[in-house]
């Protein structure tokens, strides 16, 4: 039976229809109608053929909309969410006197927690029990939002799209899984082969804002800073935040090719490896620990490795002299915080999701199947991760040399002087 994140697709849809059809629907003196719309079940029985969604064709002036109550449907992940934070100020901008909340899984809501132009977080799981659908459902209903963004463009984002009851809900061209039929509207420029930093601004174009300087915004606290400085303040610089875990395979370069990188690093200018992550990936930093200080005896390393919160990261990273991180969600934080980085690209695309900016240094294999997009590796005998082995230390070597030399030497003789 299908299923989303292992719960059968057919409990989903009942428990949330159920939920959807029972919640109050509130309607107060001035704000926008709400619409009789069909309940979350229409979008999966189109796709059984049980039945036709008619969906509005009518072109929706963005530029001229009013709104009130507005939702950003993005609930993962962390690189994601942080290249799409930028919207926040330009929706500001748009609707000064509407109300914003954020959809946003709850080990990544810190991101947004703080953030001065977020009036409410509504906090999902990501896999949640048939109790927490209806909870969540009822939830977005209750908020009677008249302007929604689906920015995940899934199934699972789609049947909270549909669970608010909008008026207005628009999509982006690179939605699947069915996720176009929640939508009223779908912004155009927003496919795949786009950047997708690109992408999420093409909704502030959209608004008719995306003159605004794009910038990223996370609140971090003084408790997140004092952590940092006490975790970097005695170690020798430059300081190279260093992230290898990865949610995918395919993505994660080998730690031995870390380390050999990072120790020519350790022997050419002294400084630090300030290693972070998830505590998932503590056996793979303490390796990469091992390995570097194997092949360069002085180096020093500090392994942060499942030690720091969201908040902690963000001030980790803002604090490095540079970035180097497979592709991840950290190099996205810390690249659009301001941090030099080098990003290592597998099975990804360095012009579809690298970060944007002229600060940066991209490293990216050359096999055929590069940039695909596989969470596991297709190939099996000699090509298995043929990817990983094609895409050698002295490549990436050179290019933290350029990143190092480029935006980091000089700014650490400053600091030193």
């Amino acid at each position: 039976m299908p299923s989303v994140d292992g719960i059968p697709r057919d409990s989903i849809v009942d428990e949330l229809t159920a939920a959807y059809a029972t919640a109050p629907i509130k309607s107060a003196q001035n704000e926008l109608p709400l619409p009789e719309v069909p309940s979350p079940f229409t979008i999966l029985a189109h796709e059984r053929g049980w039945s036709r969604m008619i969906r509005s064709t009518a072109t929706t002036d963005l530029q001229r909309l009013d709104a009130r109550r507005i939702a950003i449907i993005k609930p993962s992940a962390l690189g994601d969410v942080v290249q799409a934070l930028p919207l926040l100020p330009a929706l500001r901008r748009r609707f000064p006197s509407s109300h914003i909340t954020w959809v946003v899984q709850r080990e990544l809501s810190d991101l947004v927690t703080g953030h001065p132009d977020v009036d409410a977080i509504i906090r999902c799981d990501r896999r949640p029990t048939l109790s927490q659908v209806a909870t969540l459902a009822r939830e977005l209903s209750q908020a009677r939002f008249d302007l929604v963004f689906d920015l995940q463009g899934l199934m699972r984002s789609a049947l909270m799209t549909w669970a608010t009851r909008a008026r207005h809900r628009i999509g982006l061209e690179t939605a699947r899984e069915g996720a176009h039929l929640s939508t009223t509207y779908t912004i155009p420029g927003t496919a795949r082969d786009m950047p997708a930093h690109a992408r999420y601004w093409r909704v502030a174009e959209a608004l008719g804002v995306g003159d605004i300087p794009r910038r990223v915004l996370v609140q971090v606290p003084l408790s997140a800073h004092v952590a940092a400085h006490t975790w970097l303040a005695d170690m020798p610089r430059p300081w190279i935040g260093v992230q290898w875990g990865a949610k995918w395979e395919t993505k994660r370069w080998p730690v031995a090719g870390f380390a050999d990188v990072l120790a020519r690093a350790a022997n050419a200018w002294g400084g630090t490896a300030v290693i972070v992550g998830a505590k998932a990936d503590r056996a793979a930093s303490e390796e990469m620990t091992r390995r570097i200080q194997t092949a360069a005896p002085n180096a020093s390393v500090r392994d942060l490795t499942g030690r720091t919160t969201i908040k902690e990261l963000a001030a980790v990273v803002s604090r490095v002299d540079a970035m180097f991180s497979n592709d991840s969600g950290p190099l996205h934080l810390a690249a659009e915080l301001g941090t030099p980085s080098l990003g290592v690209f597998t099975c990804t695309s360095e012009v579809r999701s690298g970060p944007p900016g002229d600060a940066h240094e991209f490293v990216s294999t050359e096999v055929s199947c590069a940039a695909s997009y596989h969470k596991t590796c297709p190939h099996t005998g000699e090509q298995h991760m043929a990817c990983h082995q094609q895409l050698t230390a002295e490549r990436v070597w050179r290019g933290l040399q350029r990143l190092i030399e480029k935006h980091v030497l000089a700014n650490v003789s400053r600091r030193a002087a």
